[in-house]
């Protein structure tokens, strides 16, 4: 196993991190300084140390977790509860957030001890498709719908987006549709955009730029109110899970989502 993947496996840290950690000399293997992340190991046989502590292979965990608005993704905060309060009953010391949600964002998110798992999942390489499903303040026409498939400008000077899919749901006036938004999501709302039009609709993209989802549906005149992730690749949220709950992936799922 190369030296970098027995590490992000141990809950030392993620996989860019460890080959920083390796590369600035922080770690031995059989008493030996190794600076190359590279290097095969035998993770039953080499003693590996980082920091002068032995690191033993841990046992992989990984959590389907349904955030619900207003926690933000964090190990810690001192002002606002963050995703990691919710994990009770869980020992999260190595665990760690694949991604992250905005605050105001429920739904989807995972978590692991597996550093192999996340690069998988996040590598911009890998074009790892996410599902959200949103209500926005405004109207999507043909050719707002044709340009969010083809790519849109989110930022000065920014590149287009990669191409994403768009279903619209449904559309009217927020007044119609009013007691179908989450109510944590109302306050974005207040009573003079009642008979203003308002639209539903999945959005599917396969990067993870900052605000992604709410830029781009911005850039084609709506304002979203409420968004929550569905789906990350073929795994679809479980909706058997309250807000704030979390159970093990099944292997099924972790096949599904890696190979």
């Amino acid at each position: 196993m190369r030296l970098d993947k027995f590490l992000a496996q141990s809950s030392v840290g993620r996989r860019k991190e460890v080959r920083i950690y390796i590369k600035e000399g922080m770690v031995k293997v059989n008493g030996e300084v190794i600076t190359e992340p590279s290097i095969e190991i035998n993770e039953n046989i080499d003693v590996i140390e980082y920091l002068g502590k032995t690191i033993r292979y841990v046992e992989k965990v990984y959590y389907m977790f349904n955030k619900p608005a207003g926690c933000i993704t964090a190990k810690r905060d001192v002002v606002n509860k963050t995703v990691f309060d919710y994990f009770e009953d869980v020992n999260v010391d190595g665990l760690f957030h694949v991604g992250r949600l905005d605050k105001d964002t429920e739904g989807l998110l995972l978590f692991t001890n597996d550093g192999e798992f996340e690069h998988k999942l996040m590598c911009p390489q890998k074009h790892v498709e996410k599902t959200y499903f949103f209500w926005a303040l405004g109207s999507l026409e043909e050719e707002d719908i044709r340009a969010l498939e083809q790519g849109v400008y989110i930022g000065k000077g920014k590149i287009l987006t990669k191409p994403a899919k768009i279903k619209v749901d449904k559309y009217g006036a927020y007044e119609e549709f009013k007691h179908e938004i989450p109510i944590d999501n109302l306050h974005n709302i207040d009573s003079k955009h009642y008979n203003q039009p308002i639209v539903s609709g999945y959005l599917t993209i396969s990067e993870g730029r900052k605000h992604q989802v709410k830029r781009m549906l911005k850039a084609v005149g709506c304002y979203v109110v409420s968004l929550k992730r569905v789906s990350i690749g073929e795994l679809m949220l479980d909706e058997s899970l309250n807000k704030g709950q979390y159970r093990s992936l099944t292997e099924a799922e972790i096949k599904r989502l890696v190979g």
